[in-house]
């Protein structure tokens, strides 16, 4: 059994910074993606970043440039680095692991019946 875990939200202003911490317990951290997502009030769910096995990380386009993510095996940890942050960032941020994190958010619809999800974080990005 795979456990997630999210540690790290808050309350800040716009042009502040955040940095969330995703960690997990069970033996698929080092072959599983990893992927970020934000559900915004009113429920849309949105992909903000994934990386694979591989290190090589992937963003959605509202985040590019602003947030990066890193994966360090040995503490089987997560981190997503959040800087620049606007109030159109504020949503309920979430970790999960699968084979494929690409598919864990479909037509803007959080999938968690697939993969492990983490309990979620509140970022609030005040103007």
């Amino acid at each position: 059994e795979v456990q997630v875990a999210e540690s790290g939200g808050g309350s800040v202003q716009a042009g502040g910074s955040l940095k969330l911490s995703c960690t997990a317990s069970g033996s698929r951290f080092a072959t599983w993606e990893w992927g970020w997502y934000r559900q915004f009030q009113g429920n849309r769910c949105e992909l903000v970043s994934i990386i694979g096995s591989d290190g090589v990380p992937e963003y959605g386009e509202a985040v590019r440039g602003r947030f990066t993510v890193s994966q360090d095996n040995d503490k089987k940890t997560v981190y997503l680095t959040m800087n620049n942050l606007q109030p159109e960032d504020t949503a309920v941020y979430y970790c999960a692991t699968a084979r494929w994190a690409g598919g864990l958010v479909v037509a803007g619809v959080c999938r968690r019946e697939f993969g492990y999800w983490g309990q979620g974080a509140q970022v609030t990005v005040s103007s």
